[in-house]
């Protein structure tokens, strides 16, 4: 087997205080937070003279993971628009199963989030739609039907 699972899929912010509150009213669970630094870290991303904070969330299953990234130094960069249309090449979103998409929807919106379109029926399957969280981050919400 070449890997044996994804670990986690990391979002460099600008406001981590924002960005964990969004997570956390999604239902996501704060693991850990605290600062990065040092030459190994440097070695790893290929960066000099590195200094972060760094969050880690759970889902509640315990198998999903988004880290969360401030860079104090060097400062991040702006790669793309922030409100980048879904059709702009690279990652553009996070996939969530939820159990009442209307609830979710709403305790985010409390956390500046807008939907990107409308909220759509898959065939008998699915209600899904993404919705644009703090600093432009796109989170995909799927309610399966019973």
């Amino acid at each position: 087997m070449a890997i044996q699972r994804m670990d986690n899929v990391l979002i460099v912010v600008e406001d981590l205080d924002a960005v964990i509150a969004f997570f956390v009213e999604l239902g996501m669970e704060l693991e850990g937070r605290g600062p990065v630094e040092g030459r190994w870290v440097e070695r790893v991303i290929g960066i000099d003279d590195v200094r972060q904070e760094v969050a880690m969330l759970r889902t509640p299953d315990g198998h999903g993971k988004v880290e969360l990234a401030m860079f104090h130094r060097p400062t991040a960069i702006g790669a793309e628009p922030k409100n980048a249309p879904a059709n702009t090449l690279g990652i553009r979103r996070i996939m969530f199963a939820v159990d009442d998409i209307e609830d979710v929807i709403t305790r985010l919106r409390g956390h500046g989030a807008e939907l990107v379109g409308e909220v759509e029926r898959y065939e008998d399957v699915y209600r899904l739609c993404y919705v644009r969280g703090p600093e432009g981050i796109i989170v995909g919400l799927a309610e399966q039907l019973r």
